[in-house]
């Protein structure tokens, strides 16, 4: 079986994970939504939300419409 990150041998293209981050950002986002903010779980997936924001930022990503926390 073939991993997430191959496709056909070859690697994922850069859209293919930048469509993956955006979709990962929107769901973390909601998961944020329902926790308290200072729970250990929201501290977790905010240190994955900064990531995931840096990333889709230095791709070029525009995160002005996808960014509901604005953290």
């Amino acid at each position: 079986m073939k991993s997430d990150l191959e496709k056909d041998g070859d690697e994922m293209s850069e859209k293919e994970m930048l469509k993956i981050s955006v979709e990962e950002f929107s769901r973390l986002q909601d998961y944020m939504q329902e926790c308290e903010k200072e729970s250990t779980a929201y501290k977790k997936m905010k240190r994955r939300y900064i990531e995931l924001k840096v990333i889709l930022t230095a791709s070029g990503i525009n995160l002005t419409e996808l960014d509901i926390i604005k953290e």
